[in-house]
């Protein structure tokens, strides 16, 4: 079922780092009002789409986004109102269409991206269903996602000397998704007692997890491996598993990677990672090398393909074209999906259903900078692709998304875990 865009309005807000973001209402003259709150990130692949900030000093240190905001309320208005349009995929089109460029610079990734999460919700409530709902079939049958929460912030998201960026709880062997989160709550609430114990910071990074002052990896996959047995839970991939992004792209300089003093080559990188994957229950690495570094990506494939779910996100950037140059060169074995990273959703699903025809995973993943919108824990559920990341269990803009899984969950008989592959 289509709609016909009545109304479009953007206005500037602030995402969970004090920055400014969008706000999007679509009014559609079927009598359905939706709204979206864009994300952004911090730690950023080279060929993302291109967010439209104003470059004004004197305002938000020139991240301000009312020029974002006015390309809504003037051309992308003028261009929609009073069309309908039968499918999401054809609002996007004309979108695509009216910016004219490959990375969304003219009009702004933020602009057009706000648009089609407002658009998606609007078709999703004229057809009657849940947002999620109107994403099934679309890959696999829907289920409920393993949630994989960043517990210790590190990199950009993080004042601390932490070189890696991300250290994830996923609780595999959870029996529900509720049960998964209460897992995730609890390990967290260890892990602050933990840090406090032993005289280090609990304070917090851009996604809610603890920025401790630790620089070695290995140590804080320690921590969490006490945490998880402090909290009553298994370590383990029939229990709670471990899973990092470094965010290598941040560490790489004149082809060597920077962590924690050390300047290794791409091989003693991998090497790293081996021992790193037989020492603790390492299931999924994250950006494990640099979005430039394509060989090494092969030599990391080779080595751990078939034991660790290999994810690329600012090598391949959620987008279509180099995902699929990624599989012919047997790079990855998963791409993470972020909707603002490619644009508008209808590509956020094609480079899904690249991924699904190849036997390559999709994790669906926030980004550092957040409101309170759950877009995503729909899209993960609707899609079937087994698994998300929204950062810590804490923070309102976190948890927004896991208590939208609770409420999926508590509405529908679904599958929870990941997708056998």
């Amino acid at each position: 079922m289509g709609i016909t865009v009545e109304k479009l309005h953007a206005m500037e807000i602030l995402d969970s780092r004090a920055r400014p973001t969008l706000a999007v209402t679509l009014v559609a003259s079927q009598g359905v009002r939706a709204q979206a709150g864009v994300p952004a990130g911090a730690s950023t692949g080279s060929r993302e789409a291109v967010e439209r900030r104003d470059g004004d000093p004197t305002r938000f240190s020139g991240q301000g986004v009312l020029e974002a905001a006015a390309a809504v309320n003037g051309e992308i208005r003028d261009a929609l109102s009073g069309r309908s349009f039968d499918t999401l995929s054809d609002l996007d089109a004309a979108l695509l269409e009216l910016d004219g460029t490959a990375d969304k610079s003219r009009l702004g990734a933020n602009a057009v991206v706000g648009v089609s999460m407002a658009a998606a919700r609007a078709f999703a409530s004229v057809a009657g269903r849940s947002l999620w709902q109107s994403f099934a079939g679309s890959l696999e049958a829907p289920r409920l996602p393993v949630p994989h929460f960043n517990v210790v912030n590190g990199g950009v998201h993080a004042p601390n000397e932490l070189d890696f960026q991300e250290f994830m709880l996923a609780p595999l062997g959870a029996p529900s998704a509720a049960e998964a989160i209460r897992a995730g709550a609890e390990i967290y609430a260890a892990l602050r007692k933990l840090l406090l114990g032993r005289g280090l910071s609990a304070g917090l990074g851009d996604e809610g997890g603890f920025a401790p002052e630790i620089t070695s990896p290995e140590e804080v996959l320690t921590l969490l491996m006490e945490a998880i047995s402090d909290a009553g839970y298994q370590p383990g991939r029939h229990g709670v598993a471990l899973a990092m992004d470094p965010a290598s792209s941040e560490l790489y300089r004149d082809g060597s990677y920077r962590v924690a003093g050390e300047s290794l080559t791409t091989d003693e990188m991998i090497e790293r990672y081996v021992e790193i994957v037989e020492r603790f229950p390492v299931w999924l690495l994250e950006d494990g090398l640099a979005e430039s570094d394509w060989d090494g990506w092969e030599q990391l494939t080779a080595r751990l393909g078939e034991s660790v779910e290999l994810v690329g996100d600012d090598i391949f950037c959620t987008n279509p074209a180099i995902i699929s140059e990624a599989i012919s060169r047997k790079v990855a074995t998963a791409s993470l999906i972020k909707v603002n990273q490619i644009g508008t959703v209808t590509e956020a699903l094609d480079a899904m259903r690249v991924c699904h025809e190849a036997g390559y995973g999709q994790f669906v993943s926030h980004r550092s900078g957040e409101t309170v919108d759950d877009f995503i824990a729909d899209l993960a559920v609707g899609t079937g692709c087994g698994h998300m990341k929204s950062g810590a269990p804490a923070r309102g803009e976190r948890v927004a998304k896991y208590n939208r899984l609770i409420e999926i969950e508590d509405g529908a008989d679904l599958p929870y875990g990941l997708k056998a592959r």
